[in-house]
């Protein structure tokens, strides 16, 4: 089924050509990943607490929910409306990818921060897939904030940065093995 492709209106009235439909469903299904990878942050922050991790991840994690406030700001400034089952849908997708095993029954295993941190990482990197995507609409789109893209787009990048600093961190505690001695055997 095709649907037409009507152009956005800026403030002034003027066109863009710009398909506000597609634009909605873009930003909709944005607003989903990060409506998961805002609870999911939360989620590994509060089970990092106490660790040498946790003033790192509860710095992304705030990051993370204000990036999320960021794009419901240009969802109104662009007048595309949140479709609240996108929302509901990234919302209860993180709660089911809690369930997975992690290969202990009841402590958390070290396994289970380290996928934490690589789903983090890729819906860090589609949300700055996202910002860059906006940034090279701003030439025909003037509610978009050049200025704030641009500060959003930098802070993408140094989540991304840090989110792989741990990354490394975790894989060497969760595969860690014993110490051996030259002949193999464990010290």
């Amino acid at each position: 089924m095709s649907h037409p492709t009507p152009s956005s209106r800026t403030a002034s009235g003027k066109g863009t050509d710009m398909d506000a439909h597609l634009l909605g469903i873009y930003l909709n299904d944005h607003l989903a990943g990060a409506t998961a990878g805002t609870d999911r942050s939360r989620h590994l922050a509060r089970s990092c607490r106490g660790t040498a991790f946790a003033p790192a991840v509860e710095e992304v994690a705030t990051e993370i929910a204000q990036d999320r406030h960021s794009l419901t700001d240009l969802m109104k400034r662009l007048d595309v409306p949140a479709r609240r089952y996108k929302v509901s849908a990234g919302w209860a997708a993180e709660k089911l990818g809690r369930l997975k095993g992690n290969g202990r029954l009841v402590h958390r295993s070290p396994l289970s921060t380290l996928l934490e941190l690589e789903m983090l990482r890729a819906g860090v990197a589609g949300k700055l897939a996202c910002w860059q995507t906006l940034r090279r609409l701003c030439d025909s789109e003037d509610r978009l904030d050049r200025d704030l893209l641009d500060d959003l787009l930098r802070r993408a990048h140094r989540q991304l940065e840090t989110l792989e600093e741990l990354h490394l961190r975790q894989v060497a505690a969760t595969f860690r093995t014993p110490d051996r001695t030259s002949s193999g055997a464990p010290r």
